[in-house]
């Protein structure tokens, strides 16, 4: 019997008597794809935590003084020049 549990989802398959291991792990392998569980996990596997409140209120400060900052060498005119794009 092989069996494999994932948040709730159950994929278990028993042995037949006359079936080899190959045959038994391809059933299995049908099943867990039917199941979904696979895609699940993989879409998970490299999500990020939402940022809390006090996170984004940092981050968002941040941004206000790097305007701010921007503003200021802007009025006094010391920006350094903008490199242009060259295109080949």
């Amino acid at each position: 019997m092989i069996g494999f549990a994932f948040m709730g989802v159950n994929v278990e398959v028993t042995k037949n008597n006359n079936e080899n291991g190959t045959n038994l792990l391809r059933r299995f392998t049908k099943r867990v794809q039917e199941s979904g569980v696979l895609r699940r996990v993989r879409s998970l596997r490299y999500r990020q935590r939402e940022k809390t409140k006090l996170g984004k209120k940092r981050s968002a400060l941040v941004v206000i003084g790097r305007r701010a900052e921007y503003e200021r060498l802007k009025k006094l005119g010391k920006l350094p020049e903008k490199k242009k794009r060259s295109y080949r």
